[in-house]
């Protein structure tokens, strides 16, 4: 089985990335997703997060409100480091079952998709890292259009995560997301064919 650890900042297009390799066979596993199942209401890391900001991240459900909580901690690194620390290793180890789950069904290939994979440590789970890009610009546009967050709080957030630079220089395959949807399928397919199909033969 093949684990690829799929990264990028935010608004680069991961989770575009994301759906084109699960429409050519691969399983994902999205770490947002293992977020909000880390921190469901009574849940030890939810005890945590509220003990740790208080109950005014809560919304009227019991639910931490992933918003509200956001900004608070992307404008101050203490806490971002705080709410990682109660976080990460939970779901390190969420993903860490996903994958053995999947290799025990007999997957040929798994996904991680994890905007936080290189900071945390988590490339250790996976074969490979493809990093997508995007320039600046582009990543606060596709942001603010889906998020609903100000421009000030979407740079606010790329300010708090790994330089894109960074990132590149740690991946084994750049994905240039600047052009078109259709560019990106493009791009995507002929990388399984030329690293999966191709490995596989």
């Amino acid at each position: 089985m093949r684990v690829i650890g799929l990264t990028g900042g935010i608004g680069t297009g991961k989770s575009a990335v994301a759906q084109v390799l699960r429409e050519l066979g691969a399983v994902v596993i999205d770490a947002d997703r293992l977020g909000h199942e880390a921190y469901r209401p009574g849940t030890p890391a939810w005890q945590e997060v509220v003990e740790a900001f208080g109950q005014e991240v809560l919304l009227p459900t019991g639910e931490i409100d992933r918003k509200r909580l956001g900004s608070l901690v992307f404008r101050d690194p203490q806490a971002l480091a705080r709410l990682n620390a109660i976080l990460h290793p939970r779901m390190f180890q969420m993903a860490r079952e996903r994958i053995r789950e999947a290799q025990a069904q007999g997957h040929q290939v798994v996904v991680l998709e994890a905007a936080v994979l290189l900071e945390a440590g988590w490339d250790s789970l996976v074969d490979e890292v493809w990093v997508v890009t995007a320039p600046e610009e582009e990543a606060v546009r596709r942001t603010q259009g889906r998020s609903g967050l100000t421009r000030e709080q979407v740079l606010a957030r790329l300010r708090a995560q790994m330089p894109q630079e960074e990132r590149a220089r740690r991946a084994h395959v750049v994905i240039d997301n600047s052009g078109s949807l259709e560019d990106l399928r493009r791009i995507v397919e002929h990388l399984w064919r030329q690293r999966i199909v191709a490995a596989k033969g």
